[in-house]
């Protein structure tokens, strides 16, 4: 059983900024790739940012600048840092996570998602 938990959405203005975090929990040997990706009202899910498996990041041209992504491979963890929101941002943050759960088992997992909500 493997959990992953999205936390720090918000209700924020145009030009703010929220730290979106995910912690994985459960029956883990490692984790390959972690990353997030967000789904507006009527859209398709898109990627936002991720890590691969080597550790290389990875980000959406519009994100660039704006977002970055950060890990803490001890306690499971990958944070989201965004800055000068806009309303178009606003959308469900879901974080994904590839896990190694044995040999030959790896699993895509996602969180329930976190609300991020740009608005004046």
């Amino acid at each position: 059983q493997v959990q992953v938990v999205e936390s720090g959405g918000d209700l924020v203005q145009p030009g703010g900024s929220l730290r979106l975090s995910c912690v994985v929990s459960g029956s883990i040997f490692s984790i390959n790739g972690m990353g997030w990706y967000r789904q507006a009202p009527g859209k398709e899910r898109e990627l936002v940012a991720m890590f691969s498996s080597g550790g290389t990041t990875n980000y959406a041209d519009s994100m660039k600048g704006r977002f970055t992504i950060s890990r803490d491979n001890a306690k499971n963890t990958v944070h989201l840092q965004m800055t000068s929101l806009k309303p178009e941002d606003t959308a469900v943050y879901y974080c994904n996570a590839n896990v190694l759960q044995g040999p030959q088992r790896v699993f895509s997992y996602w969180g329930q998602g976190t609300q991020v909500t740009v608005s004046s």
